[in-house]
């Protein structure tokens, strides 16, 4: 209780001294130079459009800003002087400005600069300089991944890996400051694949359709109440161009090769796109060590050994039809249809097993085990949005059908004394499928003529299906065949309903001078029918979950900005947790899932504050979040020293940190970025027993680094490296690791594809990761070795002919915020008093 007085009064004087200190500045505020960029044709606002003031006769980038919703831009941090000022923004001509400084006393205000269609296709426009890759706004960060080249060839695993304030684990687990309670939408929209599996999910979406990643960290009531620690919405790319094209990616590397190809065509008021990608994996290669002291409850400690040799091996591949049509001035319907495919094997090779009790070796086994993880999607949405003439007004009516099926199973063969024959077999078989249908209604309205106070409102039903069905299976020898056993325990069908229904309402106005509030209430109802086909009862009472929401900011007269958030947040837990197959592919460690699992509830709390020095860009935000009825593993140890884990509502997850992040661009030719994350974790499982009483803390930290820089010749060198540190758990912790990897890139003719070569984590045979559990009668420390160095080649190239296309198009979807798995949905903002911005998609 102590270190949380300490943390409240600590956050409390952050946010007093930032306040000082912005207070002081505003009564010093510098000159600023002031613009509103414009499209020429339309008189809207360009919004985020770049503004950059370079010294006369130099290609050295002495100051500049991106420019709000509204269009507006605030320079600063420049002298007395001649400049040349470029705005820029893709599709736009950059247009450029001299400016004579003659006094640092009083603003200079430019007025509307307006911007012009480029009015060519887009395989002949050639950028120059470095185009950030990192936008703050007031509720989210937003990293432009289509800028980023070195992940040409990946998947979004890759990506993420860069983003600010996440985690990536080698195996593909995705966590945002600490926590891996994450909602995870793809185009503003769920995918039962990834809330069956976040990292299968991102394995299945190339690196290079990925236009931008949005880490939202405070939801706002529009917003599922699912996902304690915040959404993460992966934003591929689309256009409103007219014409035709098609993309082209491949590329082969030591551990994997990918061969992707997108169409796009688009004919007044009709849109399709088609495509499809896929992926290989192989030649991964590994080994894991593993021992483990258990105590007896007659005092004799029993001490295992394991060890075994991995490989693994993966075929990934995601398609897409969408088609979308403007029925006339006001509305607009879209569809499309996703589909995924996963396959994965894994072996685990001389699984060697051998037991001591009192330093006595009393048993020696040899096993192989074979495990298959084969998995499809599908995804089908249908979406109408009506607009007005009342700027800011729409009305949605959202729709998504998903299904995903996915097939688990594994054999593991246990050899004869003399480790020649198989002696037996056993396997589990394990099919399981997730459907959703949701259907969605949204209203926004501003509620005055400039649009700075603004109404949102709407309803929800998602509708939810799980089911596993599960077996297992012995045999005698090699070629014996496999006999089910008759054990309710063992073979089973488990079916979980779940039907969630949701209405909230949203209000966002002006708060005195330059601040922002938007404030919002949600209600949840959830009703669930948990069922086995034999001898088991699960009882689920409903329940329901109101959720509120508040977010403030306030824009600085120098265009920095401070903001502020509470949320709270529920979390459900998934078929992982839920699932009661017992798992004993690993004979000495069995875990099994708990049907009558509740969800939990966390408090957010945050304050972050961002500013524009000289051509950086930082962002420092402070973060605390408080998690009751925390899912938690509980660990048994069996009588015959097995190890036996399963789920429980236990206990209460505390964490508080920082997160800081910059971005650089020094010149035309590099650019840096990068970050830490910092927080405390203080974990408490609540129990008596000291048995199964548990509880840890300790700091984690990881943190980033992403460097850009433009050759002659159209060649571009990238480099970038991440590193994770030990990270805390209830009983015990696992290891830190590191990635890095080194990238060169040439543009074609009339940039109309490129070439490039890279390596990654290529001074290092292997990757090494210890992990520990530590309880009053377990004591594990395993260690995971993945050899991970890899050298590629991609080749990229793009045919057809675009054009722009300036009519607006209303692209909306739906947002499911849900399910533990260890965007702007069309969100309003107000712009500093300005009128509201929708991020139509």
């Amino acid at each position: 209780m102590k270190k949380l007085l300490n943390l409240v009064f600590a956050f409390f004087l952050v946010g007093s001294g930032l306040a000082i200190a912005q207070e002081t500045q505003d009564a010093k505020a510098p000159a600023r130079i002031i613009g509103v960029a414009k499209d020429l044709k339309t008189g809207e606002p360009v919004a985020y459009a770049t503004a950059a003031l370079y010294k006369a006769g130099s290609e050295v980038s002495m100051a500049g800003a991106v420019a709000g919703g509204q269009g507006v831009f605030y320079i600063t941090g420049f002298d007395l002087g001649t400049y040349e000022l470029q705005v820029s923004f893709i599709g736009y001509e950059t247009v450029k400005r001299t400016i004579n400084v003659n006094s640092l006393e009083s603003d200079i205000n430019l007025g509307e600069i307006g911007m012009s269609d480029e009015g060519v296709a887009l395989e002949e426009v050639t950028v120059q300089g470095q185009r950030e890759l990192i936008e703050e706004r007031v509720d989210r960060t937003i990293y432009k991944a289509e800028n980023d080249k070195s992940t040409a060839g990946g998947d979004a695993t890759d990506v993420l890996r860069r983003v600010p304030m996440l985690s990536v684990d080698l195996d593909g687990n995705v966590s945002m400051r600490g926590s891996s309670n994450i909602l995870v939408l793809i185009d503003n929209r769920p995918s039962a694949i990834a809330a069956s599996s976040i990292s299968d999910a991102l394995r299945q979406i190339p690196a290079d359709e990925i236009k931008a990643v949005e880490v939202i960290t405070s939801p706002s009531a529009r917003f599922d109440a699912e996902g304690t620690s915040g959404v993460i919405n992966i934003v591929t790319k689309k256009n409103n161009l007219q014409g035709m094209t098609l993309n082209i990616n491949s590329g082969f590397g030591l551990r994997g090769s990918n061969l992707g190809l997108q169409g796009s065509a688009r004919k007044g008021k009709f849109g399709f796109s088609l495509g499809g990608f896929g992926r290989s994996g192989y030649n991964i290669l590994g080994r894991f060590d593993n021992e483990q002291l258990t105590t007896n409850p007659n005092g004799t400690v029993r001490r295992t050994l394991q060890s075994a040799d991995t490989e693994r091996r993966d075929i990934f591949g995601r398609y897409n039809f969408g088609v979308d049509y403007e029925i006339d001035k006001f509305n607009f319907l879209t569809g499309s249809v996703n589909f995924g495919i996963r396959n994965s094997k894994n072996w685990q090779n001389d699984f060697l097993t051998s037991t001591f009790i009192n330093d006595q070796l009393t048993s020696q086994q040899l096993r192989e085990t074979n495990t298959l993880d084969n998995s499809n999607s599908v995804d089908v949405s249908v979406n109408y949005v009506r607009t007005y003439e009342k700027k800011g007004k729409e009305l949605s009516l959202l729709t998504l059908y998903s299904t995903n099926a996915r097939e688990n199973s594994f054999t593991n063969s246990l050899f004869e004394e003399d480790m020649e024959e198989i002696a037996s077999r056993l396997r589990n078989v394990n099919p399981s499928k997730n459907q959703e249908f949701t259907v969605q209604l949204d209203y926004v309205t501003p509620l005055d003529q400039k649009g700075n106070q603004i109404l949102e409102y709407g309803a929800k039903n998602i509708l939810r299906r799980a089911f596993s069905d599960f077996a297992y299976f012995q045999s005698t020898g090699a070629d014996g065949d496999f006999v089910e056993l008759e054990d309710p325990t063992l073979s089973n069908e488990f079916s979980y309903d779940q039907n969630v229904t949701a209405g909230y309402a949203s209000y966002t106005f002006p708060l005195l001078k330059n601040y922002t509030l938007k404030t919002g209430l949600r209600y949840e109802y959830t009703s669930i029918k948990a069922d086995f086909k034999t001898d088991f009862e699960a009882e689920i009472p409903s329940y329901g979950t109101l959720v509120p929401s508040v977010n403030a900011s306030r824009k600085l007269k120098n265009g920095n900005m401070i903001k502020a958030a509470y949320n709270r947040r529920i979390q459900r837990p998934s078929l992982r947790f839920l699932n009661p197959n017992i798992d004993v592919s690993n004979p000495q460690q069995i875990s099994q899932g708990n049907p009558e699992l509740e969800p939990e509830l966390t408090d957010n709390y945050e304050l972050g504050y961002s500013t524009f020095i000289k051509g950086t860009t930082i962002n420092f935000t402070g973060f605390y979040r408080n998690t009751t009825g925390s899912i938690q593993p509980i660990r048994n140890v069996l009588p015959t020293g097995i190890i036996s884990t399963t789920y429980e509502n236990i206990g209460q997850e505390q964490a508080f940190g920082t997160n800081i992040f910059f971005n650089i661009n020094i010149n035309n030719k590099f650019s840096l970025n990068g970050g830490t994350d910092l927080y405390y974790a203080m974990l408490d499982n609540g129990l008596t027993d000291p048995q199964f009483a548990a509880q840890n803390e300790g700091w984690v930290i990881s943190g980033r680094m992403f460097g850009n820089y433009t050759l002659p010749k159209d060649w571009q060198i990238q480099l970038f490296t991440f590193a994770r540190g030990r990270q805390v758990q209830l009983q015990g912790s696992s290891g830190g690791f590191a990635a890095y990897g080194l990238n060169f890139n040439k543009q074609l003719k009339e940039k109309r594809g490129s070439i490039g070569f890279g390596a990654e984590n290529f001074l290092a045979k292997e990757f090494i990761i210890r992990n520990e559990i530590v309880t009053p009668t377990i004591v594990q420390n395993s260690t995971s070795a993945l050899r991970n160095m890899n050298f590629k080649v991609n080749f990229s190239y793009r045919i057809g002919k675009l054009s722009m296309d300036q009519r607006p198009r209303r692209r909306k979807s739906v947002n499911n915020d849900d399910l533990k798995d260890g965007g702007d949905g069309g969100q309003m903002e107000n712009n500093g008093g300005a009128a509201p911005v929708r991020n139509n998609r």
